[in-house]
């Protein structure tokens, strides 16, 4: 057997590159089904409610359109890595956030201006609506479909791109 090394070509490193991203993809969503919550109904509950800027929110009146609810909280670094990706989404797509224990009205907003971000937010300070998701892990994001069915689950940190591709396949 030889002990000779093959020599570092284009070929070989687009190769190991490739079968690195494949394991990274299937260990990422193994890790995510792992810890996602799981809920009693796909079904998106009746929220209906009002958000720190004072608007209605009620999810009565989104028939026909995917909705996006994530869970964070100003207390978390990966939430606020996180934070420009969902407002992204915000100036397309239907969303509300959920900043779970995070202090007052005013503190969140604080928080958001120095995120530089705007999406809706309901300020979940007792965690009840944490709790009716059974949420233990932050962020985390459920994606539910145009037809109110969640079609997804994502855990820890998720990408633009990503979250398009889901609202996408939701609609």
């Amino acid at each position: 057997m030889s002990t000779h090394k093959q020599p570092w070509t284009a070929r070989r490193i687009l190769r190991e590159a490739l079968v690195f991203a494949l394991l990274l993809f299937v260990v990422s969503t193994a890790l995510n089904w792992w810890r996602a919550p799981k809920l009693e109904s796909d079904t998106l509950p009746q929220i209906q409610t009002t958000l720190i800027d004072g608007s209605p929110f009620d999810t009565a009146s989104l028939k026909d359109r995917p909705l996006l609810i994530n869970f964070w909280g100003t207390w978390c670094p990966v939430c606020a890595q996180e934070a420009g990706n969902i407002d992204a989404l915000s100036k397309k797509y239907r969303i509300l956030t959920i900043a779970v224990n995070s202090g007052s009205n005013a503190e969140i907003q604080d928080w958001m201006q120095q995120q530089d971000v705007g999406y809706p937010v309901l300020n979940d300070t007792g965690g009840q609506w944490a709790a009716r998701f059974k949420v233990s892990i932050y962020p985390i994001t459920f994606i539910y479909d145009s037809k109110g069915k969640l079609k997804f689950t994502e855990t820890g940190y998720s990408t633009t791109a990503g979250l398009l591709a889901r609202m996408k396949l939701a609609e």
